[in-house]
């Protein structure tokens, strides 16, 4: 597993070329703005949703000892996340890169998530949230990224088979 976490200021023309060179490098931490409202992820009807709402309590939970803010389930992170995972799941390869080459801030962008900082975490192979989350905390990089105070959203995908597991941090802009 490998982690991806990209902190931008910069307009998202420029952004998605850099961030797909940039996979496991962080860079200096943005400056701090007032959290906008976002969408809510729909609610919990299939088998991943309740995986994510799982995963979400997890991490919250992992937060709360950090002396973080919880996270909100952002429809938009949702949306990004869940097709990575069903991407990675389809050609059985587990990857920040997506099989048309795209770099997480710009899926997420696509998604229709105007971020100002992301992160991702992927999962291979696991088949409840606890085993993956237990693996990311174990992982200084994921564990990073679910442990930074500046992200106020997530959003949560599962793909089968073979448990693909994505999770889509982010800061909206502005």
């Amino acid at each position: 597993m490998r982690k991806h976490r990209r902190k931008m200021s910069y307009r998202k023309t420029i952004v998605a070329v850099v961030a797909a060179g940039a996979v496991g490098i962080p860079t200096a931490a943005m400056a701090c703005s007032a959290p906008q409202e976002r969408p809510a992820a729909p609610a919990a009807s299939t088998p991943a949703a309740g995986a994510a709402a799982r995963v979400l309590k997890l991490v919250n939970s992992e937060r709360r000892k950090a002396g973080c803010s919880p996270l909100i389930l952002d429809a938009e992170l949702t949306k990004a996340a869940q097709a990575h995972s069903a991407d990675m799941a389809s050609h059985k390869n587990m990857s920040h890169s997506g099989s048309d080459s795209s770099a997480p801030g710009y899926r997420i962008a696509r998604a229709g998530y105007d971020w100002s900082s992301y992160g991702e975490n992927v999962a291979h192979g696991y088949s409840t949230p606890e085993s993956a989350m237990a693996d990311w905390m174990d992982s200084p990089g994921h564990k990073r990224n679910i442990l930074d105070c500046s992200f106020k959203e997530i959003g949560v995908g599962l793909a089968q088979p073979g448990g693909y597991w994505t999770q889509d941090f982010g800061t909206a802009s502005g």
